[in-house]
Parts: structure tokens; C-alpha cells; sequence
């Protein structure tokens, strides 16, 4: 059985850990509310921005002599992950790090054997993880959520598309967790390019025989359209990432202040235990005493 001092420092060191689980829950708690409206107010236009290309391109010939809906022979592949920069958010990085290597391992095994699979980290423990595991990793935009801006991610974007339309890359691949509520996220993996088309789109055109009058020019929109698009979707996937991130960690340090409260319990009732067998030893000791001193 430990000594009392023992006990003392542990349940010391318990309360201590509790007041801090407890502040980052309340600070996780007020980064949420603002991450979780930028999301909110976010998948709407991007929604209705998809939509808007899936309705153009489904009708445009031009869209298919997009650079950005060129289907190649799939040789070198970027995956795109988003996490976050600091850990204490339960197993939200993991999470990531596994969906991706499934993702690799079950789609793009060929590819990496060749090594010819790059990590595009858009967050610091995705980076750290693939390093690791020796992938190559691409750390230019790591750093994203310390100035995390629609200027920021455009800019990664536009690389990657640039890259993609130079014949660097002939499949761009995004994973990351998107928000549904405080505990639960959802981990996604979207094809970033090429675009796919999308077939349902195709058909409801056709079949409303709807004919567009296109201004400026029917290819001057599909041109501007596509890579806004482009944009706005990598923007999403962070900005539900930013979002998933306080949620699992406002989680995490909830649960984390329940086990402290626990273990706290457990001390206490040890520390108890202890300072009760002290003072039966203490009694014993004196009773003892007495009886020698008496017989004496």
C-alpha cells in the first residue's frame, strides 16, 4: 500500500490535470462554435457550387476538353491530408492516418511500391505520421491552420491543380473528417482530380432538354467555373476538419476530466484506506505500550 505522502502528491497531481482537461474543454468548446458556424454557412455555396458545374459541364461540350477532366493512366498519385496541428483530440489524426493508408494500400498499392505516392500534408501530425512511415511528403502547406484563410488554401489548390495540368500527378486524392456534431465525425475520401463526371447531372439535362444561353461564352465559364470549384471544395474539407478538430477534442477533454474525476475517487478512498490503517497501527502501538508499562 502506498504511503500517505504518496497519495497526498498523486491526488495533488490528479486535481492539477483535471483544472487543465477542464480549461481545454472550454476553450475546444469556443473554438467550436465559431469553426462550426464557418462550416455551416460554407456548405451551401459549396453545394450549390457543385451543382452549378455538375448542371454546366453535363451540357457543355467545352467542359470535357478541361485540363482538369483529363483521365490518365493513373502512374503518380497525390493524397491530400487533412488533420490538425496539435494532438489531444482522441483519435481525430489517426483516424486520418489510417483511412489514408487504407486508401494507398487497397487502391494504389502498384503506385506505392514504385514510390511514386506523395503526401500533401495540410496539418502538422498528418505530415509527422507519413514521414515516419517514409513516405514523401510534401510540407508547404503544414502549417495551415496557423493563418487558416480561404487566401491559404487557394494557394495549395492552385499548386496542386497546377501540378495536376503540368503531368506531376495523374490522380489527386483528399481525406478528411467531416463535421456532424460534437462527437461524432466522418472520415471522407474524395477524388480531388481528375473531375468526375457526374452522370446523374448528365441526365437530368438531357432528359429537360434545357438550352443555355451562355454569357460571356459558354467556354469562359467552364474555364472560371471548374477551378473555382476546385478551390472551394479543398476550402470545405479543411474548414470541416478545423470544425471536427474542437469537436473531438472538446470530446476527449470531457472524458478526460470524467476519468481525473474517477481516479480521484480512487485515490481519496486509498488515501483513507491508509490513514485509517495509520491510525489503527498508531493505537495498537500505544495500547501495546501501555499493557508493557502496566505489566512492568
Amino acid at each position: 500500500m502506498a504511503s500517505l505522502k504518496e497519495v497526498r502528491s498523486r491526488i495533488t497531481s490528479v486535481n492539477s490535470t483535471q483544472q487543465i482537461t477542464k480549461a481545454m474543454k472550454m476553450v475546444a468548446a469556443a473554438k467550436l462554435r465559431r469553426a462550426q458556424d464557418a462550416i455551416i454557412q460554407m456548405r451551401p455555396y459549396a453545394k450549390k457550387l457543385s451543382e452549378m458545374l455538375a448542371t454546366v459541364s453535363a451540357g457543355a461540350e467545352t467542359a470535357a476538353e478541361s485540363p482538369f477532366k483529363q483521365v490518365r493512366s493513373v502512374e503518380k498519385v497525390l493524397i491530400v491530408t487533412v488533420t490538425s496541428d496539435r494532438g489531444l483530440c482522441g483519435a481525430f489524426n489517426s483516424n486520418i492516418a489510417k483511412a489514408a493508408n487504407l486508401l494507398i494500400n487497397e487502391k494504389y498499392a502498384t503506385q506505392a511500391a514504385k514510390g511514386n505516392v506523395e503526401i500533401l500534408a495540410l496539418g502538422k501530425k498528418g505530415g509527422e505520421a507519413f514521414q515516419r512511415r517514409g513516405f514523401n511528403v510534401n510540407t508547404t502547406y503544414m502549417d495551415v491552420y496557423t493563418r487558416l484563410s480561404f487566401g491559404v488554401v487557394k494557394e495549395a489548390a492552385e499548386s496542386i491543380m497546377a501540378d495536376f495540368e503540368a503531368g506531376k500527378y495523374d490522380a489527386v486524392e483528399v481525406v478528411f473528417n467531416e463535421f456532424k456534431n460534437v462527437a461524432t465525425q466522418i472520415i471522407r475520401t474524395e477524388q480531388f482530380l481528375p473531375i468526375v463526371a457526374d452522370e446523374t447531372a448528365s441526365q437530368n439535362v438531357s432528359a429537360s432538354g434545357a438550352n443555355y444561353v451562355f454569357e460571356p461564352s459558354e467556354e469562359q465559364i467552364v474555364q472560371d467555373l471548374i477551378p473555382k470549384t476546385l478551390k472551394i471544395q479543398l476550402y470545405r474539407a479543411v474548414l470541416e476538419s478545423n470544425a471536427s478538430e474542437h469537436g473531438a477534442r472538446m470530446t476527449a477533454m470531457d472524458k478526460a476530466t470524467d476519468n481525473a474525476q474517477e481516479l480521484l475517487k480512487a485515490l481519496r478512498l486509498e488515501y483513507n484506506r491508509s490513514r485509517q490503517a495509520a491510525i489503527t497501527k498508531e493505537i495498537l502501538e500505544i495500547v501495546g505500550g501501555a499493557e508493557a508499562l502496566s505489566q512492568g
